[in-house]
């Protein structure tokens, strides 16, 4: 008996909990699903279902089992998808998670034209500043802004990212402008609270001393100020408002710096930029899904003038 018309017999009977309902929508009797089912059993040598007069119920190993039919199901699925119709096709559903602040602006705007290019793909769109545990959680992809921490996760770069410190006009016209990170002591700096992420502090990149080794050196510092806040995009508001300088990255202000609204100081001092990836369970075979998604994001990034536009 066919391997894998068994496994889908077993699918189709646990959606529908039941053998007459999964043999009436594939046109068969309801005793060849049970042959199909005994014969699974039998090959593996573990009961997968609970089967009485009145209902079907999955067994310990019948609901793990479950889980890797439906994915090799769905697999099977996108693959022949992937070359119907003449041609390579994405479809399937794709579950994508992004950081909050940096999703709602660069990632979410994305998704429905995404979409319109490739329509048989749906998407779930996951926006939290926490870590997610892509495998555990079920996603596809995520997109994280940072240094990566060493893992199992594979990872494209799509763009730089560079912190820069920056304030208003009203703001540098009224109480002047920093020379020197260490004058940062002397004005109103808009920090993340304890409680948030930036354990090390804001970043700068100093010139070679005379003595050293005669390479740039970077510096940490934890400036403070009146004011601080655990949300970026509130230090973000402040900052436009004319209350402090602030320490964000060039993707979430490059746009008001493009238009004059805000204003970036201490540029000498910039530390090198880190990276804005894509990151992805290691796979042996990526779904197509995944691999359009990220060229499309990579493409929209590196489109001129990408940063400055978005708001």
């Amino acid at each position: 008996m066919d391997k894998f018309k068994q496994i889908e017999s077993f699918v189709s009977v646990a959606a529908r909990g039941s053998l007459t309902a999964a043999a009436r929508a594939e046109g068969v009797a309801p005793a060849i699903m049970g042959r199909r089912l005994d014969a699974l059993e039998e090959r593996l040598g573990v009961k997968l279902m609970i089967r009485t007069t009145r209902r079907i119920s999955l067994t310990h190993e019948g609901s793990a089992f479950l889980e890797d039919c439906q994915r090799l199901l769905s697999d099977v699925s996108n693959a022949e998808a992937s070359v119907s119709a003449g041609g390579v096709k994405a479809s399937g559903h794709l579950r994508v998670t992004a950081p909050a602040g940096f999703g709602r602006r660069h990632v979410a705007p994305l998704v429905p034209r995404f979409r319109d290019e490739h329509p048989d793909v749906s998407i779930s769109l996951n926006l939290s500043d926490r870590v997610v545990d892509l495998s555990a959680e079920g996603f596809d992809c995520a997109v994280r802004v940072g240094d990566l921490p060493d893992s199992s996760l594979v990872s494209v770069r799509m763009a730089d990212n560079r912190r820069m410190c920056v304030a208003s006009p009203a703001y540098l016209k009224r109480c002047g402008t920093p020379e020197h990170p260490h004058d940062l002591t002397r004005f109103d700096c808009l920090t993340l609270s304890s409680d948030a992420s930036q354990t090390r502090g804001w970043a700068f990149q100093l010139p070679p001393e005379a003595d050293g080794d005669g390479r740039p050196r970077v510096i940490y510092m934890k400036p403070e100020g009146p004011l601080d806040c655990s949300d970026g995009q509130v230090l973000h508001s402040w900052c436009l408002a004319g209350y402090g300088i602030a320490w964000r990255s060039t993707w979430e202000v490059q746009a008001e710096v493009a238009a004059g609204t805000l204003v970036e100081v201490l540029a000498d001092y910039a530390a090198p930029p880190n990276g804005i990836y894509s990151v992805f369970p290691q796979r042996r075979h990526l779904p197509l899904r995944v691999r359009v998604w990220v060229d499309f994001l990579k493409l929209n990034y590196d489109q001129p003038g990408f940063w400055q536009k978005a708001a």
